[in-house]
């Protein structure tokens, strides 16, 4: 069963949505050449604690830190670090809380200072293409609809769709059903409905699409060591389109 949310329920849901919008606005302005993501994560977790929110994943699961802190090749759930950015990185932060019961969970990448026209078109790409899977989220269509959004745009500009990690259901707890792929041929799956609040999260390769788990069984890094972006929102479906939670 995939939950269905109430006027009230979506509510809740924009006001965790908006905690997640601008903490995560503020921490990109922070981003530049010799910051630490161990300083992004304690920043985060203060801006948590002003707005009365919970940090969605410090212990879920037992991951440690309030953010996850992706550089490079490092996909998603990466561990924040002492290690000063570089010109040149390219920062994945994944970032939820918990507010008033409700969750609102979205993910950027960021370029720490000027970085090469591969990672430029990497994150352009995938940024558009979490939108073009928004725009998919639409009452009557069908849950695939939204994953052949992604794989469709993503591989047709020549950069490859990460199949271990997908997007989620999400709303009384942080996932929900259903599962939502990054891939798949469209017109499958169970149709979309009004109420459906859906985490979309497109985590695209600028190489191939196999992806490694490294000692700390939970930080992902792409095979062949290039880099990786990801993009995600939390949206709510309504009967006027897809309305975005975590945005400004």
């Amino acid at each position: 069963m995939i939950p269905l949310k109430s006027p009230q329920d979506l509510a809740g849901m924009r006001r965790s949505g908006q905690v997640v919008a601008e903490v995560l606005a503020l921490l990109k302005e922070m981003v530049r050449p010799g910051l630490t993501t161990l300083e992004l994560d304690r920043v985060a977790e203060r801006e948590c604690k002003k707005r009365k929110a919970r940090p969605a994943f410090k212990g879920y699961g037992g991951f440690p830190f309030t953010i996850c802190a992706s550089p490079n090749d490092k996909v998603v759930h990466g561990f924040p670090t002492a290690d000063p950015l570089v010109e040149g990185d390219i920062l994945s932060v994944d970032f939820g809380v918990e507010l008033d019961g409700f969750y609102g969970d979205a993910a950027i990448t960021v370029a720490v200072g000027s970085i090469d026209p591969h990672r430029v078109r990497l994150l352009q790409v995938t940024e558009k293409s979490l939108e073009l899977a928004i725009a998919q989220a639409r009452v009557g269509g069908r849950l695939s609809d939204i994953s052949h959004a992604v794989q469709d745009f993503v591989e047709g500009q020549g950069f490859s769709v990460v199949r271990e990690f997908v997007g989620h259901g999400i709303g009384r707890q942080l996932h929900e059903s259903p599962q939502l792929p990054n891939f798949g041929p469209p017109g499958q799956g169970p149709r979309i409905k009004a109420g459906m609040t859906l985490a979309i999260e497109p985590m695209i390769n600028l190489g191939g699409p196999g992806v490694k788990l490294l000692a700390d069984g939970w930080t992902a890094v792409t095979a062949d060591g290039l880099p990786s972006a990801h993009f995600e929102h939390t949206v709510a479906v309504t009967e006027n389109g897809a309305e975005i939670l975590t945005r400004l």
